[in-house]
């Protein structure tokens, strides 16, 4: 579960932040136009990552 999530995470980032770093116009509109996907990818990864900590809470009761 938390290999998902970091990767999710990642994922979503790498979405959000990469207009910022291209170069081309039609190509930076183009992936700024996906921003939704990139706060969901970060969104669900950031909930993966927050049900593994509490497995592991629950776990060490």
């Amino acid at each position: 579960m938390l290999h998902k999530g970091v990767l999710c995470a990642l994922i979503g980032l790498a979405v959000l932040l990469s207009p910022s770093f291209i170069k081309s116009p039609a190509l930076q509109q183009a992936v700024g136009g996906s921003s939704l996907v990139g706060w969901f990818s970060l969104v669900l990864g950031l909930a993966f990552v927050g049900q593994y900590a509490w497995q592991r809470h629950q776990a060490k009761r």
